[in-house]
């Protein structure tokens, strides 16, 4: 009988973490430093400047 259940919640979490896949979430996505620094610029979190130096700091370590 207790397998039963944790066959079930295994389906279920399988289910959800495949359905909010498919819809774009980004449970199981890593962003890149880029998409970050991109994110948080487009937000307001930092300036042009800091975003312009970053973006160089970034790109140099490639």
């Amino acid at each position: 009988m207790m397998y039963t259940w944790i066959i079930v919640l295994g389906v279920i979490v399988l289910g959800i973490l495949l359905y909010a896949n498919k819809n774009g979430s980004k449970i199981l996505k890593r962003e890149s430093p880029e998409e970050i620094l991109d994110r948080r610029y487009a937000s307001g979190e930092i300036t042009k400047e800091e975003y312009e130096e970053s973006k160089r700091v970034i790109n140099s370590k490639k």
